[in-house]
């Protein structure tokens, strides 16, 4: 079986082609960083002219490096929930225009999904299982059954983890995306000096997650101090905002009496993220985590998402349309 993903939901334009939802022959990525950089953050507009642009060649391309012919696919996986909704429009206009040439089913893969399931392409997984996704737009828990048994148990109220690493680096002048940078600059700071908060709820889901009340007190510490050094201030943010993610997980694995966690998203990534979380093996959690290729926005995941669905009952599932915003739930 040979699946083409597609994946637009941002800045990225990206195209995979997975064999029997594991091996992958080709994961092209055309990133559009310098573009929104001088901006620091995404300009929605820019964002979908480029798609426009790259999308044909980034898809052909894939195909290429796959060794495969298009006659060979067997079904196409696309992002058509959150991001974006020009950049996602473009991806899903392409996909039913390829699916309904070659008459093969096309399937609608929500971008969170596609992120858990980059899990699955590299690690074997025994459910149940907590899910947490964590980037530049999201920080979600979920409860997974089975590979297509989720459900939201734990978000954020505010603002996403990844999204207020960039508002922080965006602060200082240290470019976009900030995860990476901060991530670099922190290794040679001390993060006792400043020990941020963190927020506890009494009412709700006391689960959630809130970053923005750790941003601002970032910012102020940031205008206040101006001789203070910002590996200082960055690695005593950072370890606030990954230490908030372990508790509330923990939490959670504890409450569902649960000994598996994926973790995927853009912060997936951090280091400090990586030796907390690992930290947990020595007490009897399974941890997994994709390659760092795996876990920023690409195609591989879409498509690996895409063998697990289920066929649409209209096999070109021709009233596919972009969401914005829409829940992760599967049951």
């Amino acid at each position: 079986m040979y699946i083409l993903g597609i994946e637009t939901s941002c800045d990225e334009t990206s195209a995979s082609v997975l064999k029997d939802g594991k091996k992958i022959l080709s994961n092209i990525i055309s990133s559009q960083m310098e573009t929104h950089e001088n901006f620091g953050g995404i300009v929605p507009e820019l964002a979908s002219r480029s798609h426009l642009e790259n999308i044909s060649r980034v898809v052909l391309r894939s195909l290429k490096e796959a060794e495969i012919k298009k006659e060979q696919l067997t079904k196409i996986a696309v992002t058509y929930a959150p991001g974006l909704v020009g950049s996602l429009l473009v991806g899903i206009s392409y996909a039913k225009a390829f699916a309904y040439a070659l008459n093969i089913p096309l399937l609608g893969v929500h971008h969170l999904y596609g992120h858990i399931s980059a899990n699955f392409i590299e690690h074997e997984i025994t459910f149940p299982a907590i899910a947490l996704v964590v980037s530049g737009g999201h920080t979600c828990i979920f409860y997974m059954k089975h590979y297509t048994s989720v459900e939201q148990i734990a978000s954020t109220r505010d603002d996403a983890c990844g999204e207020v690493f960039d508002k922080i680096a965006r602060e200082l002048k240290l470019g976009y995306p900030g995860g990476p940078v901060i991530d670099k600059i922190s290794k040679s700071g001390d993060p006792s000096l400043f020990p941020f908060p963190m927020p506890r709820f009494k009412s709700g889901n006391t689960f959630d997650f809130s970053y923005s009340g750790l941003k601002t007190s970032v910012l102020e510490v940031i205008r206040k101090n101006p001789e203070a050094k910002k590996e200082d201030i960055l690695a005593s943010f950072q370890k606030a905002a990954i230490d908030l993610l372990h508790r509330n997980t923990l939490k959670l694995l504890e409450a569902n009496k649960i000994k598996t966690l994926l973790i995927s998203g853009g912060v997936a990534c951090n280091s400090y993220l990586r030796e907390k979380f690992e930290s947990l093996r020595e007490v009897g959690y399974n941890v997994f985590y994709p390659s760092p290729v795996l876990c920023t926005d690409n195609a591989a995941m879409i498509a690996c998402a895409g063998y697990y669905l289920p066929e649409p009952e209209d096999k070109l599932n021709l009233a596919l349309n972009a969401v914005p915003n829409i829940e992760l739930k599967m049951t």
